[in-house]
């Protein structure tokens, strides 16, 4: 991917000061336990996690000392202008019909606007403040064990919450609501499944060639297969094998590895939000 860093206008950094309670220096190397057990059980495995090693120190956002590395300012300017540009894509998608938003930064834990979170829930959107929220050790975990490297695979995940923004502001989200059962035929993997098409939507949008000049991201030759990868690593299906040795579809909440990859190729491939119409699939 080609992009440039922004002004951090699309972040809110609250890595210095996430949390109500600290859980503990969260290692990367345990967060794949707990990601794949809290996200099928909604049960946090935090006990499981494991500690990680001191970094240089910067000042963080609330004035106290922020253990960091230029690797991850590095990752903090890629989310700011991978969101920047997404939003960008939805304005023009959507008019004035879109309300920009940021992508909240943290560690190991914060107080959202939808209650007390964990790194160990994963990245995620809050309808309540309509924010994204974001702890960058993910990003590790999805490239060494999920088998998923690489920016657009990170970018992937990225715009995938945005998709949650937008479904958010077109009242799609109360159909979650209104039945929050899971199933492989369930609202919530509906619901998942057309923010992966969304993202793709981006996806088709960073794809046209000279964005990056006109001051975009822009996708380079083997990007497509990266997203496509994240896409299958994250499933219900190959997440419940890694952690039980079963499937048990009855209890999918995002869908299959196969149903993700299926809609996030539409949305990259066509472009067309009327192909996103996930909450219609079974008649198609």
């Amino acid at each position: 991917m080609r992009w440039t860093p922004g002004d951090r206008g699309n972040v809110q950094d609250m890595r210095g000061r996430s949390g109500g309670m600290r859980v503990g220096s969260l290692g990367v190397g345990g967060l794949l336990v707990a990601l794949v057990l809290s996200w099928i059980t909604g049960v946090d495995f935090l006990s499981l996690l494991g500690g990680g090693g001191p970094q240089p120190e910067t000042v963080g956002t609330s004035g106290q000392p922020l253990e960091t590395t230029p690797q991850e300012e590095r990752m903090v300017d890629f989310v700011d202008a991978v969101a920047d540009d997404a939003q960008d894509t939805w304005e023009r998608l959507l008019g004035n019909r879109y309300q920009r938003t940021q992508v909240v930064l943290f560690r190991d834990a914060i107080n959202s606007a939808c209650g007390f979170a964990q790194a160990a829930t994963g990245p995620f959107y809050c309808p309540s403040d309509r924010k994204v929220y974001l702890d960058l050790g993910f990003f590790r975990e999805l490239s060494e064990r999920l088998g998923a490297p690489g920016d657009f695979a990170q970018a992937y995940v990225i715009t995938h919450e945005f998709g949650h923004h937008v479904q958010n502001l077109l009242g799609l989200t109360a159909r979650v609501q209104q039945d929050p059962r899971p199933g492989e035929s369930s609202a919530s993997v509906a619901l998942e499944l057309q923010a992966d098409c969304f993202a793709g939507l981006w996806g088709h949008a960073a794809s046209q060639q000279g964005r990056f000049q006109a001051g975009g991201v822009e996708l380079e030759p083997g990007d497509a297969e990266e997203a496509l990868r994240a896409a299958a690593s994250i499933g219900d299906d190959r997440l419940q094998r890694m952690s039980s040795g079963r499937v048990a579809p009855e209890r999918f909440t995002h869908g299959s590895s196969a149903q993700r990859v299926e809609w996030f190729r539409r949305g990259l491939e066509s472009g067309d939000p009327e192909r996103c119409d996930s909450f219609a699939r079974s008649t198609q």
